[in-house]
């Protein structure tokens, strides 16, 4: 999917100096939000890693770099391709189909909303490029930060145009069901509209992407993830395909430092489960043989095939819909939703085969409380989505971070990070 692998490991090179080995958001997301530790044991491995968990990073911090490079690299191609299956004569000489050129415009329409999306919540406002420089000049004049708001119009703007483009087919292309759906594209849509606070239009997506009937949540809660399941389940609505031993490389990113210990639970977000959750062990295998989740690796085996990075699925889209219900003054309807949420859980199978005891996650009580039920969609939400890299900006667009990572070194200044200095530096400042 070359209009696409950006979002993992595909920039060339293998740059730790750059932030670039990998796509960062498990650093900026989930290693920002105190979910998770740089690695299993402390060292001075990747140190910059350390300074995003507490705080202390500069604008030369690479996790910075590499998710601004990863987004505008992805852009700069999408750029070039819209230009050119917008063009008429070039779309002819290369003997494609409408249906082709179609189905091709509106993945990089959504993809290029995606990316900028990723980089407003990052660093609010950011440089709009809505098509390739031709000239070292005309780079230069394009990069200056234009209003956030400017930048979400764009990206309406993209989505809108990518849905009209779209086949209502649950998969674009079903010999190559990776690539962004219409699906994708609602639902991006919604989360928009959650992160802006529009909870009327959140409803009115998701009864949109509800229409096409394509999406629900998977009798078990791993399916999600497994590598063998594939484009096979219900739930993945998005999602970047992970391939090994393919040059060049399109990974999902993580399998090489994964095996080198990275990436481990805090104790803070162990302590977040309730008893015997079954999620807690897939979301984060704290055994003393120290493996990496089973969500990451796609698998409960000892030597898994790496599973697909997945970006949005229907347990999180249920869970904006609650938080809509919640705040449009629906609170039956939102308990029933995270009551859904915690009953998928309960009835799924353990990673470790064990029994899990009557009692277990038990539904949330019916209440007139909307302080109440907020906790519980969001101690729901950090269960069920752990390590999935949603962390953090939920806690930013709550409100909340300076509340839950003060301990950590937050400060209301980090609720954007800075424009990368190298960037700024190759602009003439």
């Amino acid at each position: 999917n070359p209009l696409g692998n950006t979002l993992n490991g595909v920039v060339p090179g293998w740059r730790w100096d750059l932030g670039t080995v990998f796509r960062n958001d498990i650093v900026l997301q989930d290693i920002a939000a105190n979910d998770m530790n740089k690695k299993w044991n402390p060292d001075g491995d990747q140190p910059w890693m350390d300074k995003v968990s507490d705080f202390s990073f500069t604008s030369e911090n690479q996790a910075f770099n590499g998710i601004w490079v990863y987004d505008y690299t992805g852009i700069n191609r999408l750029n070039q391709g819209i230009g050119f299956l917008t063009d008429g004569e070039t779309v002819t000489n290369a003997g494609m189909s409408e249906a082709r050129k179609n189905q091709l415009l509106s993945e990089a329409y959504f993809l290029k909303a995606y990316y900028y999306f990723d980089l407003v919540n990052n660093f609010g406002d950011v440089p709009l490029l809505t098509k390739s420089p031709e000239s070292f000049d005309e780079a230069i004049e394009a990069s200056v930060r234009s209003p956030k708001e400017d930048v979400l119009a764009q990206i309406a703007t993209d989505l809108t145009e990518a849905k009209s483009l779209a086949s209502n087919s649950k998969y674009a292309d079903p010999s190559q069901p990776w690539r962004a759906s219409k699906g994708a594209i609602i639902a991006l849509q919604a989360k928009v509209a959650l992160f802006a606070q529009d909870w009327t239009t959140v409803l009115t997506l998701i009864t949109e992407l509800d229409g096409l009937g394509h999406y629900g949540l998977n009798a078990e809660y791993f399916d999600s993830f497994d590598a063998n399941l594939e484009f096979t389940d219900n739930e993945v609505i998005f999602a970047y395909d992970h391939r090994s031993n393919e040059t060049p490389n399109i990974t999902n990113g993580l399998r090489d430092v994964v095996g080198w210990g990275f990436f481990a639970p805090t104790d803070d977000f162990i302590a977040a489960f309730e008893p015997n959750d079954p999620r807690l062990l897939y979301t984060t295998t704290a055994d003393p043989n120290n493996k990496a989740s089973y969500k990451i690796r796609g698998s409960v085996a000892d030597n898994p095939d790496f599973g697909n990075k997945i970006y949005i699925r229907y347990a999180d889209v249920l869970l904006w819909k609650a938080e809509a219900l919640l705040e449009t003054g629906d609170l039956s309807g939102a308990i029933t939703i995270i009551n859904q949420i915690r009953e998928r859980a309960r009835t799924s199978s353990t990673a470790d085969g064990s029994v899990i005891p009557a009692g277990t996650l038990l539904d949330r009580p019916a209440s007139t409380d909307t302080s109440e039920i907020k906790g519980w969609l969001m101690h729901e939400r950090r269960v069920e989505l752990g390590f999935e890299s949603q962390r953090f900006n939920d806690l930013k667009r709550w409100g909340t971070a300076s509340t839950e990572l003060s301990s950590k070194g937050f400060q209301s200044h980090h609720n954007l990070y800075p424009i990368p200095q190298i960037d700024i530096d190759k602009s003439g400042g």
